[in-house]
């Protein structure tokens, strides 16, 4: 069901998306998108919901209902500035190292979905999304607070820089980055120095 997929597109992506690009997505002309998304609106839209479908000019967006935006803010506000999980310390790792790093390259490292956790280091500001020319996809790096955090002047001084930067199990994997299934994570040989510098970071925005 179209409405069902389309869906599932809003809710693990962090951003607006254009009704186009969710027409590109699924496969679908833009009138058949538009009326699955205002079947979901429908559906979202209603009192009682904890979820709205937002709609600006040609962009949508899964969303909080604002009845519950002071409950949310006091969750988001633990979830910014408790310790880093173990998931999030190895995405932050991959993404210091191999940064710009798209979220397609982190998941095919991984072998699990990453969204909610970028958004999560997003929050912290210790990630942040950049543009590459050439490169249409969203990619990721780490910002200058995490480099500050960790009292480096830039990303090549982290521990082992170049050696795990060019480790051939990660070289591997990205090399499969479009060619399912995606590699199980326990086969890839993580950077676990920066790891737990991270984590003494993430202690330090608290």
């Amino acid at each position: 069901m179209l409405s069902a997929q389309i869906e599932s597109i809003l809710f693990v992506t962090n951003r607006p998306l254009s009704v186009k690009k969710i027409a590109e997505t699924v496969g679908a002309d833009r009138t058949e998108v538009s009326k699955a998304l205002d079947e979901i609106a429908a559906a979202y839209n209603t009192e009682g919901r904890g979820v709205r479908l937002l709609r600006h000019g040609d962009d949508v967006q899964l969303s909080t209902a604002p009845e519950a935006s002071a409950l949310v803010q006091a969750y988001l506000k633990d979830e910014t500035t408790g310790e880093l999980t173990k998931p999030s310390l190895e995405t932050l790792t991959i993404v210091a190292y191999r940064g710009p790093v798209s979220k397609a390259e982190l998941e095919q490292i991984r072998g699990v979905n990453c969204s909610l956790i970028l958004r999560n280091l997003m929050m912290r500001g210790l990630v942040e999304s950049v543009g590459e020319v050439g490169k249409p996809e969203t990619r990721y790096r780490v910002t200058m607070d995490f480099l500050r955090f960790l009292g480096v002047a830039g990303v090549e001084e982290l521990p082992d820089y170049e050696k795990l930067r060019s480790h051939e199990n990660i070289v591997r994997v990205l090399a499969m980055a479009n060619t399912p299934p995606a590699v199980n994570a326990a086969s890839v040989e993580e950077p676990a120095p920066v790891a737990a510098n991270a984590a003494t970071a993430a202690d330090g925005t608290r």
